[in-house]
């Protein structure tokens, strides 16, 4: 059973925020927002997000999930935040190489799964945004994805009665702003916590890796935990893995962002938690299943100018091996996160 505990280094600030903007709000009222407990894994390193500037509660989870499953942010209303981050591959998108968007269009990337985000320091694949809160109004001003306007959602949500009442019992504040929206999105997507795996029971002592599974934790411990470092499961960092630019889409990663030529073909280290069931692979979706991933490694590596030096010699692995590797990183599947009921859209 999965250990909720408060974030210790931030307890009092959270706790103390959230009492002084019940007072603030409600004036006493015993029906202000019911704080609500982050689930920091035991043994996990401390999140970076800052729970102290936007306090976690109950009501602003619940407000939070439904602006995530409301088609009310995109412009046409067919493409809610759930059209590319879909709960059953684990928040991306399940089965396609690149995302949907507004009028048939594609996106330039294959949507990541969003899972474990109060510990990312920057979001998307280059980094692009710094910050959770900030994240929401690219995707819905992207002409190619919602194709809506911040005010016009605004706007919508400002008609509604019911979202008018959420808002002020979480905020306290009877007009909806662009910060109120997107801090109630962050309270959502920062309980989408995954840390209940197989994997992570054999490392409370509460189940047991088959002979496979052990022998595949091995084979990965020897070969890939330098990137894809446990618990999480990746170090966060932008490197280039030694794919080759598809020419279709000309993206050049982290340098998009950067302009630096030293940061070109270089995206953030996905993380490898319920990877059995978040493909297609990579960036742009180019890899169907991880046997193709595997064969990346081993024989499809570019060496260029800005090719990670972990992977200059590649990764070379019998058929065997990276059978046993698959094995492990099933093991990382997170039954229980893609199963939770108080994730999906609400009824």
């Amino acid at each position: 059973m999965r250990k909720s505990i408060y974030i210790l280094s931030i307890l009092g600030a959270v706790l103390i925020t959230a009492t002084n903007l019940s007072c603030n709000r409600n004036n006493g009222d015993p029906s202000s927002p019911e704080p609500l407990q982050f689930p920091l894994p035991e043994g996990w390193p401390q999140p970076q997000y800052n729970f102290s500037a936007n306090p976690l509660t109950q009501e602003g989870f619940e407000l939070g999930r439904k602006l995530f499953f409301d088609g009310r942010l995109s412009k046409d209303g067919n493409f809610p935040c759930a059209s590319c981050h879909q709960p059953i591959a684990a928040f991306g998108t399940y089965d396609h190489d690149l995302s949907h968007g507004f009028d048939d269009q594609h996106t330039l990337r294959n949507a990541p799964p969003l899972f474990n985000l109060a510990w990312h320091r920057e979001m998307q694949h280059d980094g692009g945004i710094a910050n959770l809160d900030e994240q929401p109004p690219a995707h819905i001003t992207a002409a190619n994805e919602m194709a809506e306007t911040i005010p016009g959602v605004l706007s919508k949500l400002n008609a509604d009665p019911t979202y008018k009442t959420a808002f002020r019992n979480v905020f306290g504040k009877e007009e909806i702003t662009t910060e109120m929206m997107t801090r109630a999105l962050s309270q959502y997507m920062l309980m989408l916590v995954s840390s209940q795996s197989k994997y992570d029971k054999v490392k409370q002592s509460k189940d047991q890796f088959d002979v496979n599974e052990a022998a595949g934790y091995e084979i990965f411990k020897q070969n890939c935990n330098s990137c894809h470092k446990e618990p999480l499961f990746t170090d966060l960092q932008f490197r280039n893995n030694g794919l080759p630019v598809n020419p279709d889409l000309n993206d050049h990663g982290r340098m998009r962002i950067t302009g630096s030529s030293s940061d070109s073909l270089k995206f953030k280290v996905p993380s490898l938690r319920n990877i059995a069931v978040s493909f297609p692979y990579m960036h742009d979706g180019r890899f169907s299943d991880l046997s193709h991933v595997l064969e990346h490694y081993n024989s499809g590596i570019i060496n260029g100018v800005t090719t990670d030096p972990l992977l200059k010699n590649k990764i070379p692995l019998s058929e065997v091996e990276r059978g046993l590797l698959v094995e492990f990183l099933k093991t990382l599947t997170d039954e229980a996160f893609l199963n939770n009921q108080s994730l999906v859209e609400p009824q």
